[in-house]
């Protein structure tokens, strides 16, 4: 049997981004095939992928990026349940391609991948909300971690993990939910009690009279943690929420309030169905966080450059189908049943 071709985004140098054909590898009894409708771009791992800061193997260019692809499972190997042929999943990458690495390798227009890799978007009208698990579950994890019922908690950062951290918080029973961030348009999404910009407030005036119990950290920015840690009683507690190289804090801080730091780790095992289930009963609101789009045809390095640099892009959609087929398919809905 001739083997399948795709077209996948390829990255095959330090910033050289192109749209090619690769080949799929056979599909096994307990794979599935995947025709990819959505995709999105991470602007951390992706951005320090593509600029050649993470040398390890799965980076070697070239290779295929992506971990938040949403597509229609069209083919199940023999070991597989057969009527998971045409529902929606949300597909956490591949590795599943004969001649190119796989940096999660889910931007591609078909994947190859294990069906226990799959988080089938059952109850959700609109499929696309699917692209907000991975970092739903993220944000879920971080704030599993906090331990944030009945609690004071503050969050640093209100970029896509921030602003679903501080919507998680108020869910899961925290007292009170406060947050900072620089870009207004950011802020302005935020379902927070208390939303402070520091280029535009003082901090301390703004958060007078707050001791939180919980600081959470979404920025990677060292000064604005040691910023938050004037506002955490004794004994609280610091969730590290990013990917740090280096952690370089005001350590007295840290010791005269004897503080516990906890990093978190993507996501816990169940956390991208916990998600799925809180965006399909209306218990977050998923869309907030999708502020840009592009399809295949534009200009695929000015997409990525803007999901990087453009602090008022949240996330950016990629269309793998065009307009009329993602509307006959009711790619519009809205995400939440519930609301």
């Amino acid at each position: 049997m001739e083997a399948k071709k795709s077209k996948a985004i390829v990255f095959s140098g330090v910033r050289q981004i192109e749209l090619r054909d690769v080949t799929l590898k056979p599909i096994s009894s307990t794979d599935v095939l995947v025709e990819t409708w959505w995709s999105s771009i991470s602007t951390g791992t992706e951005k320090m992928a593509l600029n050649g800061l993470i040398p390890s193997p799965p980076f070697i260019f070239p290779f295929i990026p992506g971990y938040e692809t949403v597509g229609r499972i069209v083919e199940a190997g023999d070991h597989v349940n057969q009527d998971l042929i045409g529902k929606f999943a949300y597909v956490a990458g591949s590795f599943g391609y004969e001649d190119v690495n796989a940096a999660f390798g889910g931007a591609s227009q078909f994947i190859v991948c294990p069906v226990e890799s799959l988080t089938v978007l059952d109850g959700i009208a609109n499929p696309q909300c699917g692209i907000a698990l991975p970092l739903g579950a993220t944000a879920l994890h971080i704030v599993d971690l906090a331990e944030v019922k009945n609690r004071k908690v503050l969050v640093l950062g209100q970029g896509a993990v921030g602003i679903l951290a501080a919507e998680l918080a108020k869910h899961m029973g925290a007292s009170l939910v406060a947050v900072t961030e620089p870009h207004q348009n950011r802020l302005d999404i935020s379902t927070a009690d208390i939303k402070v910009n520091p280029d535009k407030q003082d901090v301390s005036a703004a958060l007078a009279g707050h001791e939180f119990d919980v600081l959470i950290d979404s920025t990677g920015i060292m000064s604005a943690i040691d910023t938050g840690l004037r506002f955490v009683k004794f004994h609280g507690k610091v969730i590290f929420g990013g990917y740090y190289q280096r952690i370089n804090i005001d350590y007295s801080q840290a010791f005269n309030k004897e503080l516990s730091f906890i990093a978190a780790r993507q996501w816990a095992k169940g956390d991208l169905r916990r998600v799925r289930d809180l965006i399909a009963n209306g218990k977050i609101n998923a869309e907030k966080i999708f502020t840009h789009q592009c399809s295949l045809e534009d200009n695929l390095m000015e997409a990525y450059m803007q999901a990087f640099d453009d602090p008022d892009c949240l996330k950016m959609i990629i269309h793998w189908q065009d307009g009329s087929e993602a509307e006959k398919d009711g790619g519009m809905a809205t995400c939440n049943m519930g609301r």
